[in-house]
């Protein structure tokens, strides 16, 4: 006869049923968040916005980047920055179709990463406007709240970069860059990069304040020596106010219903 396995006194037996492994996957947070459900959680944060955006209708977006640092009642540049990031959001709501629920879709609703500085003023403008917009936020050490002008369903926060420029690429019909640092220029030179070498359609991409671009930016010493093909530089036009941005975007192509998503 076996004899029964002892057990220290005063522990409790774990019944099979309260055994971690008994836990259906998807209510198993600590499996879901561990190193080899990486792939799966990349996919979730596709999904889950995907879902949300297909349910509004959102058919095709305008990007909008900028500086998080740049404030309403900071330095005289940054206060006319704001100024047009915020007109630019209520011009391109009002004209390019945000409003619009036409046929159940949507076009060009304005995009930014979330976050405050120029980010806050083009959703706000657009909120202004009466138009839905979206924030894809990005979890960060020092945490990102969003800014409180993006739409709340259209409210997202993602963990991976990458999946977030996905988002970003996907539905954008156009791309407006303001004034920024580091992230900004990331962002810009992910989507300039799209376009060069064609893994989406060209999409109309304008930089405003052309001052400040050519001072950090020397695009044609890049053309000078071969890095890039001077043919190139038409990729972007600049604008410094937010009529003569929307004026270039309809310039350069913008319309309604078309989309970069079957590339990506």
């Amino acid at each position: 006869m076996t004899p029964r396995s002892k057990r220290p006194r005063g522990k409790k037996a774990i019944l099979p049923e309260d055994s971690r492994s008994y836990l259906l996957p998807a209510l198993d947070t600590a499996f879901l968040m561990s190193d080899s459900m990486r792939g799966m959680r990349f996919l979730l944060e596709y999904q889950k916005a995907e879902e949300i955006l297909r349910h509004w209708g959102v058919r095709s977006t305008i990007v909008v980047f900028g500086s998080a640092r740049a404030r309403a009642n900071g330095p005289a540049r940054q206060r006319h920055w704001y100024a047009e990031a915020r007109k630019f959001g209520r011009i391109a709501s009002e004209r390019g179709g945000a409003k619009d629920h036409n046929g159940g879709k949507r076009d060009n609703v304005i995009a930014t990463g979330g976050g405050p500085g120029l980010m806050e003023a083009a959703n706000r403008g657009a909120r202004e406007a009466g138009a839905p917009t979206i924030g894809f936020n990005i979890r960060l050490p020092h945490e990102q709240r969003p800014n409180r002008y993006t739409t709340p369903a259209l409210t997202f926060q993602f963990h991976y970069f990458a999946m977030r420029k996905m988002h970003f690429a996907m539905r954008a019909n156009a791309l407006v860059v303001f004034p920024g640092g580091f992230g900004t220029m990331d962002e810009l030179f992910e989507l300039l990069t799209l376009s060069q070498t064609r893994k989406t359609r060209p999409i109309p991409i304008v930089l405003f304040d052309e001052a400040y671009w050519r001072e950090i930016i020397n695009f044609d010493a890049m053309a000078a020596a071969g890095t890039i093909v001077r043919s190139e530089l038409k990729l972007f036009s600049f604008a410094d106010s937010a009529e003569d941005a929307w004026a270039a975007l309809v310039r350069r192509g913008l319309k309604r219903g078309k989309t970069a998503i079957r590339e990506l």
